[in-house]
């Protein structure tokens, strides 16, 4: 029996692998199909005797679904690196021309196959890249030992064998930059145990349905997002947000699939599935952000674009003035090594190897960053606005205390609030006794409505000012019942007991920390004195922040805006780099660049060192990809350097520019 792995593209929920993973398994000779819809891909064990990966494509594609053979694995590429290097240990001591051809053929035709599949591809589109060079310097080599007096068979299977060694090992670090992935997407358990009427019973994880109750016993997975209807527990939840010490869970809290419940048994009810879980979106955020590309490697782009097409011409020079001075040999020893020294792997890899790195590391961390470019503006930052709420303070306010307001006055208002998702509104929401029969809300104001055949409002002085009603201007809510100022409610947003470390530590990177706040400017004075920021901004509309942020960049300034509400998506999409709150809402996660798994603000100082971190590993691959370039063309072109002895030098230098990166995943952010 063989195994393929192979991408699938197209699906979009459980019912799309379902279906590929049935057509799969219909096919003659597979023995077992596994679909994995958050890695998107399929892995078929089949007797190669009844059916090939062709047929197995062609099974996908008519269930409407996208499919492709697979790029080489590490373990292809590692068993063709293996074989050609004993080919060439072989080589060596061999010099019978028959023998010489054949393993020189073998090493083409099998090991090599590859690259010149891939030049001649390019050719086709009018491009050159790395396996242009290779291609031509080994294909000018073998067809001048086929011909001419001399051999070079050997030269040829070496220079491969080199290059696929390289191969390898950057196959195998980009495995370990995938690992994350990997170790998320297993998460999820096979089957989920749930309420079926009165009776409990295991259903595979692809038949959980939105709304099912679903049964936890402590020391399990849970298998889908949810949230608990009934019990209390403690979650981990490291793989998904970097905390490491488990959150506890009651009734009404929201849970992620893939999480390790603790010594607590919940029962809580299915929300969302599939490509729409938290686990699944950010296995999708993680991989769209390691195949972006950074502004950085466009650059590398446009030189490879021009190096290539230089380095081929460079080559023709140096064989000409050869041959014209010395022995053709010597001039086609020269152009070879000049072709292959230059070959730009290590310019290739410098960029995305980084990439791939830097945002695993940022996924085991709970950081997700969307890309290069969001990456590469992190590491610019200069000065970081927060917001207040749930950013800087918990976002879970308690009353403190009210004045003037009777206990109907509190239950009206209280009855408002309950159809409100603003974190102020869950203070006191437990006083309502009745739904509002209108209801409308006010962004960075309040609420106004009618409850029980009374016009209530509440909210801040900037809503009383709006409806004509008198207040004096204080840290409190307002309440005003058929257009009369009724009272007021003291409330409290306790500050995060982290929040002064994370000002701290941004201080420490060198950059200013602003308050951006909707709140008063007593509470927010108040709040800022208390974790060390000297910079506020309050009283800000929603509107107000995206001017605010307008200004500070105006001033030079490359900003970071940090914030976990609706109110703040439009600051975040306007800021040079948008950093959500992963407790917040969707909307807030999906305009920011940058998304903290959890409501921790020191993150934020994390994200930017990682950044920074990135950014100057980038800048090391690519200057020593240039110097190596720049030192060895004309090394090989004075006809100083022969083929192989390039080959092993440009292999070092691809596996130098990986190992460089690979440090990444060791780098100290806190």
């Amino acid at each position: 029996m063989v195994t393929v792995t192979f991408p699938v593209s197209g699906m979009t929920c459980a019912a799309c692998s379902a279906r590929v993973q049935r057509a799969l398994q219909r096919e003659q000779g597979v023995d077992t199909a596994h679909v994995n819809l958050l890695l998107e891909n399929a892995t078929v064990e089949y007797d190669p005797a009844s059916t090939d990966p062709k047929r197995l494509l062609d099974a996908v594609r008519k269930t409407g679904y996208g499919a492709a053979l697979p790029v080489d694995d590490q373990a292809a590429v590692t068993r063709k690196a293996a074989v050609s290097l004993a080919l060439a240990a072989a080589a060596m001591l061999i010099h019978w021309r028959p023998g010489l051809l054949a393993m020189a053929l073998i090493t083409m035709l099998w090991a090599g196959r590859d690259i010149y599949v891939r030049a001649w591809s390019a050719a086709r589109h009018g491009s050159a890249d790395m396996n242009t060079l290779i291609a031509i310097g080994t294909g000018a080599a073998f067809l001048y030992s086929l011909f001419g007096p001399d051999m070079y068979y050997e030269a040829v299977i070496v220079i491969i064998a080199f290059v696929l060694t390289g191969n390898a090992i950057e196959a195998r670090a980009k495995a370990r930059t995938t690992s994350a992935l990997r170790a998320l997407a297993d998460l999820a358990p096979k089957t989920a145990r749930i309420l079926r009427g009165a009776e409990a019973i295991d259903v595979p994880i692809d038949d959980v349905r939105s709304g099912d109750t679903i049964l936890v016993r402590p020391g399990e997975r849970l298998p889908v997002d949810g949230e608990i209807v009934s019990g209390r527990t403690a979650i981990d939840e490291s793989m998904m947000t970097g905390e490491s010490m488990p959150v506890s869970k009651a009734t009404g809290d929201r849970v992620i699939g893939g999480t390790l419940n603790g010594t607590g048994s919940i029962r809580y009810r299915a929300s969302t599935l599939g490509a729409d879980s938290v686990l699944a979106r950010i296995i999708a955020l993680v991989k769209s952000a390691q195949s972006s590309r950074a502004p950085m490697q466009r650059l590398a782009d446009r030189v490879s674009a021009i190096f290539v097409p230089t380095v081929i011409g460079i080559a023709l020079v140096t064989f000409i003035i050869w041959a014209l001075v010395g022995p053709m040999t010597h001039a086609l020893t020269a152009a070879v090594a000049v072709l292959i020294i230059a070959c730009p792997c290590a310019m290739g890899l410098a960029v995305p190897a980084a990439m791939m790195v830097s945002t695993g590391r940022g996924a085991e961390l709970g950081i997700l960053i969307k890309g290069g470019e969001a990456l590469q503006r992190a590491a610019d930052v200069d000065t970081v606005v927060f917001d207040k709420t749930g950013t800087i303070t918990s976002g879970h306010v308690t009353v403190t205390g009210s004045v003037g307001l009777d206990a109907t006055a509190l239950a009206l208002a209280a009855s408002l609030e309950s159809a409100s998702e603003h974190p102020l509104a869950a203070a006191f929401t437990g006083y309502a006794t009745s739904t509002p029969s209108e209801f409308q809300s006010h962004p960075g104001r309040g609420v106004t409505g009618v409850v029980d055949g009374h016009a209530v409002a509440v909210g801040n002085s900037a809503l009383m000012a709006d409806l004509g009603i008198a207040v004096e201007r204080r840290a409190v809510m307002y309440v005003a019942i058929d257009g009369a100022l009724a009272g007021h409610i003291a409330i409290e947003d306790p500050v995060k007991s982290t929040a002064k470390a994370a000002v701290t530590a941004l201080r420490g990177l060198g950059t200013e920390v602003v308050l951006l706040t909707g709140d008063t400017e007593a509470t927010a004075n108040a709040v800022a004195e208390n974790v060390g920021i000297d910079r506020v901004i309050a009283g800000v509309l929603p509107e107000g922040k995206v001017r605010t942020i307008e200004t500070i960049q105006a001033e030079g300034r490359v900003v970071a805006m940090v914030g976990d509400g609706i109110n703040d998506a439009p600051a975040l999409a306007r800021a040079d780099v948008g950093v959500a709150m992963g407790t917040g809402t969707d909307v807030a996660a999906d305009a920011a660049d940058v998304v903290l798994m959890r409501g921790d603000p020191r993150a934020v100082a994390q994200a930017i060192r990682l950044a920074r971190a990135t950014m100057r590993v980038m800048k090391q691959n690519l200057f020593w990809a240039f110097v190596y370039n720049a030192i060895g063309i004309p090394i090989a072109a004075s006809g100083l350097l022969n083929p192989m002895l390039a080959s092993a030098a440009m292999a070092a230098s691809s596996i130098s520019v990986v190992s460089n990166s690979l440090r990444l995943r060791r780098v100290r952010v806190d």
